[in-house]
C-alpha cells in the first residue's frame, strides 16, 4: 500500500489556489453583467468621456444607503438636452441602477438618490442626449460593509 503524506503548505496553496479560480470568474462575469446591461440601452453607440460627472463618496462605510447624485453638462434648451441618465455598476444583482427620463422642461440635467452596493466596485453613469451621443464618466466606491449579501450567496 502507498502512503502519501501531504504538508499543511501543500493543503494552504492548494486551498489559495482553489478561492483564485472560484473568485476570478465571478470579477470576470460581474464585468461581462455590466457591460452587457450598458450595451441593451446603447447600443452599438460609441460612450464618450465627458460632460457628466458622477459624485459619491470613494469610500463608504455601509453600503445599504449610499448618496449618488449625476449632473450632466447641457443648457436643457429645445434643440439641446438630456433624454436620460443610466447608472450602473459592476456587482450588485441587478446592473442597471437607475434610469432616469429628463426633457427640456427639468430645468437642469441632475438626479440624486441613495442606492446599495454589494461591496467595492465600479459604477459608470451614461447620459443619453437629444442628439444621440452618449457621454460618460466613472467612479470606483470602496465599501468596508456591503449590502446586498443574501443576493450575492
Amino acid at each position: 500500500m502507498l502512503k502519501v503524506t501531504i504538508t499543511r503548505r501543500e493543503v494552504f496553496k492548494a486551498g489559495g489556489a482553489v478561492a483564485c479560480g472560484a473568485v476570478l470568474p465571478l470579477q470576470a462575469h460581474a464585468l461581462g453583467q455590466m457591460e452587457t446591461a450598458i450595451r441593451r440601452v446603447v447600443g452599438e453607440a460609441e460612450i464618450r468621456k465627458g460632460k457628466v460627472t458622477l459624485d459619491l463618496p470613494p469610500l463608504v462605510e455601509n453600503g445599504n444607503t449610499v448618496p449618488l447624485t449625476v449632473s450632466v453638462d447641457s443648457p436643457m434648451t429645445k434643440d439641446n438636452y438630456v433624454k436620460a441618465i443610466h447608472v450602473f455598476n459592476e456587482k450588485n444583482p441587478q446592473a442597471n441602477v437607475i434610469s432616469a427620463q429628463l426633457s427640456p422642461r427639468a430645468g437642469k440635467a441632475a438626479i440624486s438618490t441613495r442606492i446599495r452596493l454589494a461591496g467595492t466596485q465600479k459604477l459608470m453613469a451614461v447620459a443619453e442626449m437629444s442628439d444621440g451621443s452618449y457621454w460618460s464618466d466613472t467612479q470606483e466606491v470602496i465599501v468596508t460593509l456591503a449590502a446586498c449579501l443574501e443576493d450575492l450567496i
